[in-house]
């Protein structure tokens, strides 16, 4: 979910109705079990430690007071139209999860991929742009929209960032910031995805189906970089993640 309602191509006649989910339960239910049993599955094959889990609870609450804020009476920027017993505030609680799931993205391809980082920006600096991003997905509504401010700063702070990992035995290198793009990019097509089988609708989705507007996809690349942050410095607390020079 992103900041910004747009405009898309409408598909007239495919919203299906609220789903009454599988064996009379609803699907938000469905969905928040499933997760947790996901999780717990991840922590107990030991696919995520202990310490890996208490970032990906705080990528979950993140993303649910996001959600909270954005679905608010007063926002409504987007909206959860079926019923379930596992919702707060007119929130699901597996949307937490969705966010989670990009931090775990992270957390994972950090160990898989062998990866590290060669010229980290500062890291006062990188938590004053997360924390930029994440502020401006709440004070936009009142204050105007900055993201374009915020990306270009990301882009000054970012331009020599390089992440170097191991795939198919060969170790390789790709501008950070071209990540941020291709994450957010594949989000946003899962958004997509998700929205077309209705399990939330923006306000240009009430009659009909509509693509997620392509701005959106610069919407979920800031939100990347503030999770990027996080876990960057989360692993520069317990090891240096700098290549030698």
């Amino acid at each position: 979910m992103s900041v910004h309602a747009g405009c898309g191509v409408g598909i007239p006649g495919v919203w299906p109705q609220a789903s009454a989910g599988l064996w009379r339960i609803s699907r938000y239910d469905l969905l928040f079990a499933f997760a947790l049993a996901v999780q717990a599955g991840m922590v107990w094959t030991k696919l995520e430690t202990v310490d890996e889990l208490k970032a990906i609870c705080l990528f979950h609450a993140v993303g649910f007071c996001l959600e909270v804020f954005k679905t608010s009476h007063a926002v409504r920027s987007w909206s959860y139209p079926d019923v379930g017993y596992t919702k707060l505030w007119g929130v699901p609680l597996f949307s937490g999860f969705m966010y989670a799931a990009v931090g775990s993205y992270v957390i994972q391809a950090w160990r898989l991929f062998e990866l590290r980082v060669r010229h980290h920006p500062p890291y006062w600096m990188a938590w004053l742009i997360a924390f930029s991003i994440y502020m401006n997905f709440f004070t936009h509504h009142y204050l105007g929209d900055y993201r374009w401010y915020i990306a270009a700063c990301a882009l000054g702070l970012y331009a020599r960032t390089t992440v170097c990992f191991r795939a198919l035995r060969r170790e390789r290198r790709m501008p950070l910031l071209l990540s941020f793009v291709l994450i957010g990019f594949f989000i946003w097509l899962a958004e997509n995805i998700s929205t077309f089988f209705g399990v939330w609708r923006y306000p240009n989705q009430i009659g009909a189906w509509a693509t997620v507007h392509i701005g959106k996809w610069s919407s979920w690349s800031l939100l990347v970089i503030m999770t990027f942050t996080i876990v960057a410095n989360l692993k520069h607390i317990k090891a240096h993640i700098h290549i030698p020079e």
